[in-house]
């Protein structure tokens, strides 16, 4: 099997959308949303670098740290409206979700 297309440090998650007849693309195994779309392989790569690019300007922007992909990662659900709360409180700090909760815990398991 050939290697996933990735670009700095992010990998593309690519189907083929039969509704839209085209390839629809996405960075998975990360809280923000970058997605993309192209007719053609090459058409889809430049449109993976480009939401990577758009998405590390953003971060930059707003003096927020980028999320990093992680194939490590564990789930814990929760109910939209909290997850919206997190968000919030987060994003307060200019933290990603799983920054805030990972320090809040630290912080908890120190004491």
């Amino acid at each position: 099997m050939d290697k996933p297309m990735t670009y700095r440090g992010y990998s593309a998650k690519i189907e083929y959308s039969e509704k839209e007849e085209c390839l629809i693309g996405r960075v998975p195994n990360i809280q923000h949303s970058i997605t993309f779309r192209g007719d053609s392989v090459k058409e889809i790569r430049q449109a993976f670098e480009e939401a990577v690019d758009a998405y590390l300007e953003s971060c930059a922007q707003r003096k927020e740290a980028p999320e990093k992909p992680s194939d490590n990662r564990t789930v814990v659900r929760v109910s939209p409206a909290l997850h919206s709360v997190l968000a919030l409180v987060a994003g307060h700090e200019n933290k990603s979700v799983n920054t805030w909760l990972a320090e809040v815990v630290n912080k908890k398991k120190d004491k």
